[in-house]
């Protein structure tokens, strides 16, 4: 459970509400898998739909999303380049719709998302905020539903291949590892991630990258017990079996889990040397 995992951690969803739409962002990479996800929600031909992520600041992809008018709102599940670089050119194309965030500072045209249990409607939609920090501080997702459905929009928090870093020092691992119980509850309704396909049960999706966390931080404490005293060391060790260009992504990670056990053991401080 502890190993690199770079499939889809639970099924696929075999099929998504009429009402959903994926438009992929060309911008594949290692960190991006087949590019950023920007997910369209239309309740019905017509009605303004609902945008989450913009995704980066490409022109044809900005301008296939505008195309998919009328747009009435934009949410951005948190903070990252990948995912708000096209924000504030997609709010000229689409004549002003406001873009929602929690950060403020990716914020367009109206107020941040500050309610962590936040519910809003409109455009035929009921969307609840649901407050996931962990992955960045920023991090949220939304529950969507419309018609009897529901779909929860995870961001990076949950990914449709692979796990997630915890980029630290934004993000927290005990924020991280609560956000991932919140969504365990959200049993047999389907995932749409930031990053590859859509999962077919968030809940269980959730359930293992817990498990796998936990799993990681029990290396992580081997490897502290062995010897290790930086955080490449703790990566040389820990992460033997993942591609070294991406070990400077498994060191926001591992440092994450030393504060997190620094924490874990009385408040005090991670084990180890700073470099």
């Amino acid at each position: 459970m502890g190993g690199h995992v770079t499939g889809a951690v639970t099924a696929l969803a075999s099929e998504l509400p009429d009402w959903v739409t994926l438009l992929r962002a060309p911008n594949p990479g290692p960190m991006t898998l087949d590019g950023t996800n920007t997910w369209l929600l239309r309740a019905a031909p017509g009605e303004p739909a609902v945008v989450v992520d913009p995704g980066p600041a490409d022109e044809g992809h900005l301008a296939t999303i505008a195309a998919r008018g009328p747009v009435g709102l934009v949410l951005i599940t948190h903070g990252h380049p990948d995912h708000t670089d096209g924000s504030a050119r997609l709010h000229e194309l689409l004549g002003g719709a406001h873009v929602l965030a929690a950060d403020p500072a990716h914020t367009i045209g109206g107020e941040p998302l500050t309610d962590p249990d936040e519910h809003f409607g409109g455009f035929g939609l009921t969307i609840r905020l649901l407050a996931t920090p962990g992955h960045t501080a920023d991090s949220v997702c939304f529950l969507v539903e419309h018609g009897g459905r529901q779909v929860v929009l995870t961001g990076d928090t949950i990914l449709g291949r692979g796990t997630t870093v915890v980029a630290h020092p934004d993000g927290h691992l005990g924020d991280y590892l609560a956000s991932l119980e919140l969504l365990a509850a959200y049993r047999g309704i389907p995932a749409l991630p930031g990053h590859g396909p859509a999962l077919a049960d968030c809940g269980a999706a959730a359930d293992f990258y817990l498990a796998h966390r936990r799993a990681r931080l029990n290396q992580v404490r081997s490897a502290l017990d062995e010897g290790a005293r930086t955080a490449p060391e703790v990566v040389a060790r820990v992460y033997t079996d993942v591609d070294r260009s991406l070990w400077w992504a498994a060191e926001w990670s591992v440092r994450a889990q030393l504060e997190y056990l620094g924490r874990e053991s009385d408040g005090g401080t991670a084990r180890l040397d700073r470099p």
